[in-house]
């Protein structure tokens, strides 16, 4: 079943050529968009004002990075080949990937982890948003060849529960008293160096 499904959404892509292209393109840009975005919040979230925004910035990079370990050890002690490994004759490959284990998928790992943490934050629209790129992203990966879907499920899976394992009442104060000391860390560099320009013209 698993193996067939696989193929079966390998083989629409390779007849598709209109949706290959945007599709291989955005799965192999979604590390950087995923990173990106959280990044760019945690920066450019300044002051208590937007204090939740960072938190939830903070807590859905957390996640990822958690879920991502548990991954990792997953993949250390079993080993799945990928499908076009397995199946070498039968996958269309549309880019290089390296023949790692297939199970669980790393970015539906982070990508489910990033979008859960989001949504129990309460930020619903943005929430909604990153959790459809984070399906499209998982089809992305079996169409392409890359995983199983059971990979994909499994890999949002972990993510998903590393999350609501990081909003647990306990951690979710850590999670935020990380955040806070960060964002005070980071405020006053910025302060420091805004002000440098205007000390730079009093003392001429």
């Amino acid at each position: 079943m698993d193996w067939s499904v696989a193929h079966a959404i390998n083989a629409y892509m390779f007849h598709h050529d209109a949706i290959e292209d945007p599709i291989l393109d955005y799965v192999e840009a979604s590390e950087a968009l995923f990173l990106g975005m959280l990044l760019a919040v945690i920066v450019f979230a300044r002051r208590v004002r937007w204090q939740a925004v960072r938190r939830t910035a903070v807590a859905a990079g957390l996640s990822a990075g958690l879920g991502l370990l548990v991954g990792k050890i997953i993949s250390t002690i079993y080993y799945r080949p990928r499908p076009f490994v397995a199946h070498p004759r039968a996958v269309h490959l549309f880019a290089a990937h390296a023949p790692d284990s297939s199970f669980p998928s790393d970015h539906a790992t982070a990508a489910a982890a990033i979008a859960t943490a989001i949504l129990l934050r309460g930020k619903m629209a943005w929430g909604w948003v990153t959790l459809f790129f984070a399906l499209v992203l998982m089809l992305g990966r079996v169409a392409l060849g890359f995983h199983y879907p059971s990979d994909v499920l499994g890999g949002a899976a972990i993510g998903a529960l590393s999350a609501i394992v990081l909003h647990a009442p306990p951690l979710r104060r850590i999670v935020n008293a990380l955040s806070d000391l960060f964002g005070q860390v980071w405020d006053r560099l910025v302060d420091g160096v805004l002000a440098v320009p205007g000390r730079m013209v009093g003392s001429r």
